[in-house]
């Protein structure tokens, strides 16, 4: 059991690695920008790191279902059939 939380644990943090890194590389960036022209608008760092974050989750849509496919197919669904 300890096994399969681990392995559940390990898939969600390689699914979700693209998307929160291109968030902080985005945020660190449009904040960098910010603090050099000191234009502190709201939008202007909402939309850019949105727009980012859905280009990758539909980039790494594949990789990130195959992910929770193996896991299901390799460890889950082995448990439940096997009692």
């Amino acid at each position: 059991m300890i096994g399969l939380m681990r392995m559940a644990a390990w898939t969600g943090l390689t699914i979700s690695g693209p998307i929160l890194a291109v968030a902080l590389f985005s945020g660190l960036l449009i904040g960098l920008v910010q603090a050099l022209t000191s234009i502190q608008e709201l939008t202007l760092t909402f939309v850019p790191k949105l727009l980012a974050i859905v280009l990758v989750f539909v980039a790494t849509l594949g990789f990130m279902s195959r992910g929770l496919i193996d896991l299901l197919h390799g460890a889950i669904l082995p448990r439940i059939a096997g009692g």
